[in-house]
């Protein structure tokens, strides 16, 4: 942090009152102190820290503590001049600073994170005119706004990163790291606010997925050359085989139902059908008109295709353009409704040579996930057959080339061989497009070859921040932004394999006696809560103690090895997988055996230098095989590890 402006002030005969105004303006003092996400006041150490600082605030304010905090807050609100010249009044003599010095260091070594504590600390120095030191301690209570700050900020909860970040502006104006963050809490809230203002009602709020329809394709009206020669007009590559249509949308018509461009283009032609010719040899239509009759006909339907949708508010004529398949387009193409193999295939090639998929094609495999999804409930029973395999993958985060790297060292997903990969498709990685399209595109080939769950980051709030967002917007189009916003929120929460192993990305619960049947019974279509079941099971993470704490993410909890224990005891289940956390070896065993991190990101962010890892699990024991892996063009790709369960 930028500390020249207090620097330069020792040198002059305030220094005494410019570093108690900082004090001040940090609301230092105080009984109540505030903490960094994640380190709310539980355990003995953090109660012990604020024991001790509660003391030391008895040390420094004298027993009329409470009489001189209301003298100086209403001080305040009349003159800081007035506060800062009065405030010694309110102190006690100045051997009561060094043991108020004292007792803070006490409570900073217990828990360092807390602003609070260096802030009265460097007050009580600056009493002792120990300005270097007080200096040095708001320092450090301004960095710990700062933090606090930035934690908020990458957690997306922008509010509240606004209030850490206005606060060390006041303290530190030309800073130039605060005043990037502030302006740019600043631009979320005031885009959230926007957000709110412009909102539609839930009830009446519809699917971005109503107003596409990729089943409408089923001729192509492709105008490469309109030419008169006299009465004569010419409309070339006129063509029923060949997919390229470049009219394909939705025209509102009523409040109950839509007429689709290409049938009213096919409505309005048939009006001219007396003066129609078709040359059957030269595969193209040749019309006998006049010219002002037939620029009727494209006018009218290319003001229709441009149309939008006022009830939610959609562009037809952006899906219109999105739908058409060029004819230079050579790259992999789905074949009526069914996804194949060989469609598969061909699209990952084309992954692999970052080559894109059409954006058409991409409609029809997001579309029919979201059918597919629908369907299932948020606690999904998989059965494996006895001497059958099915192998759980975690995070994957992005890493295409990984993904394709798991498939190549345990084969393709198919009925024989099937995946459950654990939510965190997408965001950190530079290739989270490819990825999920890679994974709903097995889905749809065949329900049962790959199953898949929500994570934290399938959620518009981690997308927003991490990168998946932009990336959409920028290999696709701002509608799949809001498509795939809205699939993830019908993903399963949680999956249980054959009765006895429970997976899930996050962890447990907050609080004992949930049952698999509450799992199930949650209303998971929605973007995820900051409290409560669902959340919980999306963010939480296994801890070493016993017992439950705060979770350091600052959402969900911490939950021990008892924890643990009676959630499998009441279901009558023997393991829990879970995700969620980057391991140096892709993997770790806790909780007496009875818990798995499965992490499958290797070198996670291009810098962690962690192994991947993905679990076998043969029924009908369901012993855990761990198999982990580096990341691709690292040596040693491949090693076969046995969990074998305590």
């Amino acid at each position: 942090m930028d500390v020249s402006y207090y620097i330069d002030a020792l040198v002059s005969e305030d220094a005494n009152i410019v570093v108690l105004l900082i004090c001040c303006l940090f609301n230092v003092v105080v009984d109540d102190a505030e903490v960094m996400p994640g380190m709310e006041n539980e355990g003995s150490n953090l109660s012990r820290a604020e024991e001790i600082k509660n003391q030391a605030n008895e040390a420094f304010k004298g027993t009329n503590s409470n009489a001189c905090m209301r003298i100086m807050i209403v001080m305040f609100a009349i003159s800081l001049c007035s506060i800062v010249l009065k405030l010694s009044i309110f102190f006690y003599s100045a051997h009561k600073y060094g043991q108020a010095i004292d007792l803070y260091t006490q409570a900073i070594e217990l828990n360092s994170q807390n602003a609070v504590y260096w802030a009265n600390r460097s007050l009580a120095h600056t009493k002792l005119e120990e300005y270097g030191s007080a200096i040095q301690d708001a320092t450090k209570a301004i960095e710990g706004y700062y933090r606090r700050g930035a934690a908020y900020l990458a957690m997306g909860k922008f509010k509240e990163a606004l209030k850490d970040f206005q606060q060390v502006k006041r303290i530190c104006p030309n800073d130039p790291d605060a005043t990037k963050k502030l302006k740019e809490c600043e631009k979320a809230v005031m885009k959230l606010k926007f957000e709110e203002a412009i909102s539609v009602p839930e009830s009446e709020r519809r699917s971005v997925a109503d107003s596409i329809d990729y089943r409408t394709i089923k001729m192509v009206f492709h105008i490469n050359m309109i030419f008169i020669r006299g009465r004569k007009l010419v409309m070339g590559e006129l063509s029923c085989d060949d997919i390229k249509l470049y009219m394909i949308s939705y025209f509102f018509f009523n409040d109950k139902s839509f007429l689709c461009v290409e049938e009213l283009a096919i409505l309005l032609i048939n009006i001219y059908i007396n003066i129609l010719h078709h040359d059957r040899d030269r595969s193209h239509f040749t019309f006998h008109a006049r010219p002002a009759s037939v620029a009727f006909v494209a006018v009218l339907v290319t003001n229709v295709g441009g149309s939008s949708c006022h009830k939610c508010g959609s562009s037809s004529a952006s899906s219109s353009r999105d739908m058409v398949v060029e004819p230079q387009y050579l790259g992999a193409k789905i074949e009526g409704d069914v996804v194949t193999l060989d469609f598969v295939k061909k699209m990952m090639d084309d992954f692999k040579n970052q080559k894109c998929l059409h954006k058409r094609y991409a409609f029809q495999i997001v579309l029919q996930m979201r059918e597919m999804l629908q369907a299932l409930p948020s606690l999904v029973d998989i059965n494996v057959p006895d001497g059958s395999l099915l192998t759980v993958c975690g995070d994957v985060h992005g890493q295409f080339y990984d993904l394709i790297n798991i498939f190549e060292l345990n084969g393709l997903p198919s009925e024989e061989n099937p995946y459950l990969f654990n939510g965190d498709f997408v965001d950190r990685g530079s290739f989270s497009v490819e990825v999920i399209l890679t994974l709903f595109a097995f889905k749809c080939m065949c329900p049962s070859a790959i199953y898949l769950a929500r994570g934290n980051h399938e959620s518009k709030s981690m997308n927003k921040i991490y990168g998946f967002e932009g990336e959409v917007r920028s290999k696709l189009s701002e509608t799949f932004v809001e498509l795939f916003a809205e699939v993830f929120c019908y993903l399963p929460l949680a999956h249980v394999i054959n009765q006895k192993v429970f997976v899930v990305h996050g962890g447990l619960f907050s609080v004992d006696g949930v049952k698999l049947s509450d799992i199930r019974a949650i209303d998971r279509f929605c973007e995820p809560p900051e409290e409560g079941l669902m959340c919980e099971l999306l963010w939480s993470d296994p801890q070493p103690y016993p017992g439950r704490g705060p979770s350091k993410r600052g959402v969900g909890l911490s939950f021990g090895a008892d924890v643990t224990r009676r959630f499998l005891q009441d279901n009558n289940l023997d393991l829990v997988v879970r995700s969620h956390e980057v391991k140096d070896e892709g993997y770790e065993i806790e909780h007496d055996g009875k818990l798995i991190t499965v992490f499958s990101a290797p070198n996670y962010c291009d810098q962690m230098g962690n192994k991947g890892a993905f679990i076998r699990f043969e029924a009908p024991d369901l012993k855990p095989n761990i198999v982990t892996f580096s990341a691709v063009g690292a040596a040693g790709k491949v090693n076969f590890r046995l969990g074998v369960l305590i």
